[in-house]
């Protein structure tokens, strides 16, 4: 998979971008003596120099540690929401395609109730009620972010769950959550793999437009939406608080995208297999 993986440039591009961003992320913090809530007065609203790389806002903090840790908190945000939505789809689908009967008659019920609410009016509610909180930002992305990759998985689960290697687990006497752990999530794992880095692109849109529209994290905690927020309205007088704040997200949504990608084409089974030969002609003198 590896092999495969690294003969597409596009995909080691965005591999090495996004270890960049996370490396920025983790240690950017250590080129500046600011931090993202300290205040410079004398320098309130400068744009970028030696002293203020990304520049200030207009209450006096330096952009490029705002930068810093609104970063740390949109990769916090987006990959345990990913986490958290990849592996309750996973487990939600594969039990109830494994059991049946009552078991995914309820499943299914509670996937399609959850998708006829209105998911977005709620989270703008629960992050507008909690003050911004990251923490509960994260628990209402996961309570309503599963439900279209469980049916995807239920869908798939029910076609292993009569393959031959499953039917003998279960003559075999193996436990039902033995044969779902052991046989059919791993025979699973390209498509949650490839949701999973999909799924950090979308948390991290959705996240910053909650925080555009002032519903997301809020000051003193800052993320990508918020700088975004703050900085749109400046983009005129001051755009470098908007610019440095939008090529980061740009970079971060590039970088899963291109590796989503790479993955697809990697974890295709069919990708594995050597190319059928074209088939000769008879009348060239060829055997067919």
């Amino acid at each position: 998979m590896w092999q495969r993986f690294a003969r597409q440039k596009p995909a080691l591009v965005g591999l090495w971008l996004f270890v960049a961003l996370v490396a920025f992320a983790v240690f950017g913090g250590l080129f500046t003596r600011y931090s993202y809530t300290d205040t410079d007065f004398l320098s309130i609203g400068f744009p970028p120099s030696r002293g203020h790389w990304f520049g200030t806002n207009d209450a006096g903090n330096d952009l490029y540690a705002q930068v810093v840790h609104g970063l740390q908190r949109s990769l916090i945000i987006a990959l345990a929401v990913s986490v958290g939505t990849t592996l309750i789809a996973a487990v939600a689908g594969s039990l109830a395609a494994f059991f049946g009967g009552w078991v995914e008659k309820a499943t299914l019920g509670v996937i399609y109730l959850l998708l006829v609410v209105p998911s977005f009016l709620i989270l703008a509610m629960t992050a507008n009620a909690t003050g911004g909180d990251w923490r509960w930002i994260i628990a209402a992305l996961i309570v309503f972010g599963w439900m279209m990759l469980a049916r995807v998985v239920h869908s798939m689960a029910v076609s292993l769950r009569e393959r031959e290697f499953v039917i003998a687990a279960r003559y075999m006497g193996e436990r039902p959550w033995r044969i779902i752990a052991r046989h059919i999530i791993p025979n699973l794992s390209s498509l949650l793999v490839i949701n999973f880095a999909l799924g950090v692109v979308g948390t991290v849109l959705t996240e910053t437009g909650l925080s555009f529209l002032g519903l997301g994290v809020k000051i003193p905690d800052v993320s990508l939406g918020s700088l975004l927020q703050s900085g749109v309205g400046t983009i005129v007088a001051s755009p470098w608080l908007f610019y440095f704040p939008a090529g980061v997200l740009a970079l971060l949504t590039v970088s899963m995208t291109l590796m989503a990608d790479g993955l697809r084409d990697a974890l295709d089974p069919n990708a594995a297999n050597p190319t059928i030969a074209e088939p000769v002609d008879v009348d060239k003198g060829g055997v067919a």
